[in-house]
């Protein structure tokens, strides 16, 4: 690793951490603007008994105290008790919807981006053939609708009319539907983006020189044509987590997933603000990180990036 590759990683790692402290502040402030106390809306609780709840959860001390406590207990992983969920702390549910929820995501990421690579790589490779044409047509269609409704479509014909899957995540197979309905979205926009970087590459003078030395179609469009072409994907990357991470926060109700989507609208239904805080920073960090990662992957892919 050469010193400007390394203070590529080290800027970019320094812009990671101060979103994350952003991130973090605004969350924390803009929860603690709501006048109301996470404690009002239960009932048979009196104003005292209010009161020493929110000792308990050290809400009584100034909004800047608490959250330098906050932050404190953030850097050892300690997001703070769930007032929705007695005796149960943020980070310990946050980790058990995850599990889910990383599951479904991994599996919604790779089914997009391989089949976006192949179906991309055949549309460009049979350019204003009839193939083409019906890839276009269909991504177009895809990407024009939003996960919760393609989510809502594949549970009313696919679960419940045709009954080729189970609705429910807890059923064998229940995680399928659920997975495809966040996968679609991208891999449309991952197809589109593969096509037309595909099409300028083999466009490129190398292309043809490669053409001219004898190797075979194969060798061009596998060494040479697709790893120039793969670089855009890369960078869409970052962006496609971030839509599958806050996409799943319909579809997992849909299909009653018990994810983070669920669990954060629960919280919000249950006025549970640290839950909400807990998740909405955990996500934040997921895709900043995701966002760092296919940074470096994009330089390493593609050598000619400029470090500026």
């Amino acid at each position: 690793m050469n010193s400007k590759f390394a203070g590529y990683i080290g800027k970019r790692l320094l812009l990671a951490i101060v979103t994350i402290m952003l991130v973090i502040a605004i969350t924390f402030f803009a929860m603690h603007a709501i006048p109301a106390s996470p404690f009002s809306s239960e009932k048979a609780k009196s104003d005292a008994v209010i009161k020493a709840l929110e000792a308990k959860y050290g809400f009584d001390k100034p909004v800047i105290v608490q959250f330098f406590n906050y932050l404190k207990n953030i850097m050892k992983l300690d997001f703070g008790l769930s007032t929705a969920w007695v005796g149960s702390t943020v980070f310990g549910l946050i980790k058990n919807g995850f599990a889910y929820s990383a599951k479904i995501g991994l599996s919604a990421a790779l089914l997009a981006i391989v089949t976006g690579v192949v179906l991309g790589s055949w549309a460009a490779l049979r350019r204003g053939k009839w193939v083409d044409k019906i890839i276009q047509v269909g991504t177009t269609a895809l990407v024009a609708m939003p996960s919760f409704v393609m989510a809502t479509i594949l549970l009313l014909v696919i679960g419940l009319k045709l009954k080729w899957l189970p609705t429910l995540a807890s059923q064998p197979g229940g995680l399928v539907l659920p997975v495809i309905s966040l996968s679609l979205y991208p891999m449309a926009y991952i197809t589109r983006l593969t096509r037309s970087s595909m099409l300028d590459v083999l466009g490129q003078d190398y292309i043809r020189t490669a053409r001219a030395k004898g190797l075979s179609n194969g060798k061009v469009i596998f060494k040479h044509a697709l790893k120039n072409a793969l670089s855009p994907v890369i960078t869409y990357a970052g962006p496609m987590m971030a839509y599958i991470l806050t996409g799943s926060m319909v579809v997992e109700n849909i299909f009653s997933v018990p994810g983070l989507g669920r669990l954060f609208v629960n919280s919000m239904l249950r006025t549970d603000y640290m839950m909400i805080m807990g998740v909405t920073i955990f996500l934040a960090i997921m895709i900043i990180m995701m966002n760092f990662i296919s940074d470096i992957l994009y330089k390493v892919i593609d050598p000619r990036i400029d470090f500026s």
